[in-house]
């Protein structure tokens, strides 16, 4: 009697599991589309935070700008949202995809900011070789 009480109890734990938590939309959005979307948020978060009044003055609500950019509704995106947090493992995977973006994005600033200060220097050097000497 015992056994087949454990028995039932691990099938039932078993089909339990297997159960979304969440139900799959119906218009649900691409993983790497909702990464693109997530890119894009967050640099118009950065960009709202560095300077406020730039959206602003450009007229730009960012959520609207992501929702006509991608053909999007905001219940499309909250569904899309709350199906893939259900899943811990792949939404981790999806912002670990998204901050190699941003660590590739930072490497290809970083390595273009290097090159100006290398050519600045360099011409700096050179204005200063071209010194006029007063005496003549």
């Amino acid at each position: 009697m015992k056994k087949s009480i454990s028995l039932f109890i691990l099938v039932a734990l078993f089909l339990s599991c297997n159960k979304d938590l969440v139900e799959k939309p119906d218009n649900l959005i691409d993983k790497k589309v909702m990464v693109d979307i997530f890119y894009d948020m967050s640099i118009l978060d950065a960009l709202k935070y560095q300077n406020p009044n730039s959206l602003f003055v450009n007229g730009i609500n960012p959520k609207t700008y992501i929702f006509k950019k991608y053909k999007i509704d905001s219940i499309q995106f909250a569904k899309s949202n709350a199906y893939y947090a259900a899943d811990y493992r792949e939404y981790k995977k999806m912002f670990d995809d998204l901050n190699v973006r941003f660590k590739k994005e930072k490497d290809a600033v970083d390595l273009i900011n290097k090159k100006a200060e290398k050519k600045e220097a360099a011409l700096k050097k050179l204005k200063g070789n071209n010194v006029q000497d007063s005496i003549k």
